[in-house]
């Protein structure tokens, strides 16, 4: 009688997660941004299993991986960008439709973000999650605040000072802006000597274009390596995240990150409506095509950081011309903040109410022009937010102390705004793609 084989429920299944998860990057950043969860909770206050000071020194070494991938693709972005945007301008190679192409980019990112900064207004006076705030939270949290005065005019500047102001985009020293990672600066420098390179001869500019192209290629290929990364990064970033951050905090300042949230919903829809209306896929597939770079943009914080797989996932999955995808992403990372702008909006109300500090209708356009304002060359680099929203509430008369009060949930909700964010970059390419079309190239001169 031949033995049955006797097999092992608890194998065939990691067998089969193995299979499921091998070759599926999306699946392998959800499965480490679950068990970071976990880890991270186990490892935190409020579980106890472990002292505070070791669980410090054990998130340090477990967030390593996460570390070393952001170096490593920060490493990369300036050359990357820099040969993107200007074989984003060749692959085009006509200046009537390099111009409908930026134009239509900016008005896009103006507009949207206008929009988004509003809406986080509106959810903030409707909601008033200041209201929720216990004062003596507060004054635990900050210690003696005094309050701006409630009514205080904001400030703008003169008109004579925008002269000054405009004239500072354009770098005098390219170089120092790269070391400096200025990416406005570096996409303007790009910008200029893309359109100063279509006008040379062919023979010429021809051994610059080849070059550029294998930048961009070595530049692919170390994001490439760095992805293998992605899951063990992701693990580690969340898992120290979740065991430094306690309950506590959190608890007091719900109504806050849940507004925060509700309107970051509501942004993520808004584009993705947009976004299928005019590609006329399916939610489910359009969904289906951004998750990776959904995952990997909430779990890094960073839109810039995430910025070649955005440039993969527009050409490959929605066929997005190259002309359009090397210049729109590379200047949505910079400038399109709208998640980032929608934050501003419900933060700053919600530090006025708990300061007590009347803001009028003044102040609530000072707020959506800042935030529009603020947004372009600010940096797309984890926490940028935090400066933004302290030159915003210095305008409108907030004591800017009052970030303190939002620096333990702020983590949270920059995973999320930086979704958004690159959510809005994807679309933008979409939009661009749609109402521009392609043109023959003008013979070089």
């Amino acid at each position: 009688m031949q033995e049955k084989e006797i097999t092992n429920p608890l194998l065939e299944l990691t067998d089969q997660l193995q299979r499921l998860i091998r070759g599926k990057l999306w699946l392998q950043v959800l499965l480490g941004l679950a068990l970071g969860i976990a880890t991270g909770i186990l490892l935190g206050p409020d579980v106890g299993w472990v002292a505070p000071e070791n669980a410090v020194v054990i998130g340090n070494w477990l967030a390593l991986p996460g570390g070393l991938f952001l170096a490593l693709v920060q490493m990369i972005i300036v050359p990357l960008v820099f040969a993107s945007v200007i074989l984003g301008l060749a692959s085009s190679g006509n200046m009537g439709q390099l111009k409908a192409l930026g134009t239509l980019g900016a008005v896009y990112f103006v507009i949207t973000t206008v929009l988004a900064t509003t809406l986080g207004l509106i959810l903030a006076l409707a909601f008033e999650p200041g209201d929720y705030v216990d004062p003596a939270l507060v004054r635990a949290t900050l210690g003696s605040v005094s309050a701006a005065v409630p009514g205080s005019v904001p400030t703008v500047p003169n008109i004579g000072d925008l002269p000054g102001i405009v004239s500072t985009l354009l770098p005098t020293n390219p170089l120092a802006s790269m070391a400096k990672g200025e990416m406005l600066q570096v996409i303007l420098f790009a910008v200029v000597f893309g359109v100063a390179l279509l006008n040379v001869a062919a023979q010429k500019s021809a051994p610059l274009f080849d070059l550029l192209g294998s930048l961009q290629e070595v530049c692919i290929k170390v994001v490439s390596g760095a992805m293998l990364l992605a899951p063990f990064a992701v693990f580690g970033l969340m898992a120290r995240l979740t065991s430094t951050l306690g309950g506590k905090v959190i608890i007091g300042l719900s109504v806050y990150v849940l507004v925060v949230l509700l309107g970051l919903g509501l942004l993520l829809l808004m584009h993705s409506a947009v976004a299928i209306a005019v590609t006329r896929c399916r939610p489910g597939e359009f969904l289906n095509r951004i998750r990776e770079l959904l995952l990997l943009a909430f779990s890094t914080s960073s839109s810039a950081a995430v910025m070649p797989l955005t440039l993969k996932t527009v050409q490959e999955k929605f066929g997005v011309r190259p002309a359009v995808a090397q210049l729109i992403v590379p200047l949505g990372a910079t400038v399109n903040m709208n998640g980032t702008a929608l934050y501003q909006g419900v933060a700053a109300v919600f530090l006025a109410q708990v300061f007590d500090v009347q803001l009028g209708v003044g102040g609530l356009v000072f707020i959506v022009s800042m935030a529009v304002a603020a947004s372009i060359g600010s940096p797309a680099t984890p926490g940028a937010g935090i400066v933004i929203l302290a030159m915003v509430l210095e305008g409108v008369g907030v004591p800017a102390v009052g970030i303190g009060l939002l620096i333990g949930v702020d983590r949270i909700l920059d995973m999320s705004r930086t979704s958004a964010n690159v959510v809005g970059d994807v679309t933008a390419c979409l939009v661009v793609e749609r109402f521009v079309p392609a043109a023959r190239p003008e013979p070089a001169v």
